[in-house]
């Protein structure tokens, strides 16, 4: 069955083709009428569907996460396209080519996690050198880290995201770290390799990407400092040293301040050039990202500009048409 990916979607365009229902909610309009709100996505993106004029019996027909075959139409409202549903069917798995949906590079995560290796190995700091050891032999590990998510939205929000963006962070710490003779680049690079590894266990990045019981309960940031105390005893049996205590301390902090402040969830500010670094490396990163997401899927009519985004308070410059 031949579709459309949703990147490439436009104004005006008739659709009769299968989506994935990553969500879905049974409203009422002003007037008292019933709508369905939809969020439909395949491995390009997602985007908003909407089907005026619907009741329970339609809405009861398919669930979160199943393909549905939908009819409609795509139009502009409020500068963001969408698609107005005429109809909808809940399809077999088996309806759907998976390669439409499957967002998962394989490719792209065996290059990833190639040059992490790479990045770790650099590390001369033998406590350190060790500890990044006792993550790598993990297979369990391992295999989740490839296809974790970043994030829900805004950056890396895509199965293999997160560790593009410790790969990324990694690198700029490989590039700036060697300009400041203060900071400790072996710490820095275990720093960004840290960060995030709660995520692995907040996320949940099979299907549509969302919060799990233990990361809405929890967080990454205490998740993270939990792992990391697991793979220090792991790393002091198998080596039979003892992890210095004032060490493990820094790369507690790393992980608990990189938020950078108290309003965005770190329950401590960075105290140490590490911790700084670290924090601004990280708000890079997800920002150029997240901007560049903001450049690739808007549809404005002028072609330099993007819509206005509410979420960062500005419009952004595209280029030259």
């Amino acid at each position: 069955m031949s579709r459309t990916a949703i990147h490439d979607l436009a104004d005006g365009m008739t659709l009769a083709q299968p989506f994935q229902a990553a969500d879905k909610q049974l409203r009422v309009n002003r007037q008292g009428g019933k709508y369905i709100l939809l969020k439909l996505s395949d491995r390009s993106g997602t985007i908003v569907g909407m089907m005026w004029n619907a009741d329970e019996t339609t809405f009861d027909t398919f669930d979160r996460g199943d393909y549905i075959h939908c009819t409609g139409r795509t139009q502009v409202h409020n500068g963001s396209l969408q698609v107005i549903l005429t109809e909808i069917q809940r399809m077999d798995p088996a309806e759907v080519d998976q390669s439409d949906f499957d967002r998962f590079d394989a490719t792209q995560a065996d290059n990833n996690f190639t040059r992490l290796r790479e990045l770790l190995a650099t590390i001369s700091q033998p406590a350190l050198h060790a500890l990044a050891q006792s993550y790598l032999n993990d297979d369990s590990f391992v295999q989740s880290f490839r296809q974790a998510a970043a994030a829900v939205s805004n950056h890396h929000a895509y199965p293999g995201g997160l560790l593009e963006h410790t790969v990324n962070m990694m690198e700029l710490v490989r590039l700036i770290s060697p300009r400041y003779a203060k900071v400790d680049t072996d710490l820095l690079l275990m720093g960004a390799f840290l960060h995030d590894l709660g995520k692995i266990d907040e996320l949940r990045a099979s299907g549509e990407i969302s919060y799990t019981d233990r990361g809405q309960l929890v967080g990454h940031i205490v998740i993270g400092v939990q792992r990391l105390g697991e793979k220090i005893a792991e790393t002091e049996a198998s080596t039979g040293q003892k992890f210095s205590t004032g060490l493990r301390h820094q790369l507690e902090h790393l992980i608990v301040s990189h938020h950078g402040v108290l309003e965005y969830g770190s329950p401590k500010i960075p105290v140490t050039l590490e911790a700084v670094a670290l924090h601004h490396i990280d708000n890079l990163d997800a920002k150029l990202a997240s901007y560049s997401s903001i450049i690739d899927s808007d549809i404005a009519a002028d072609g330099n500009w993007t819509n206005y985004t509410p979420s960062i308070g500005r419009k952004l410059w595209k280029g030259d048409s």
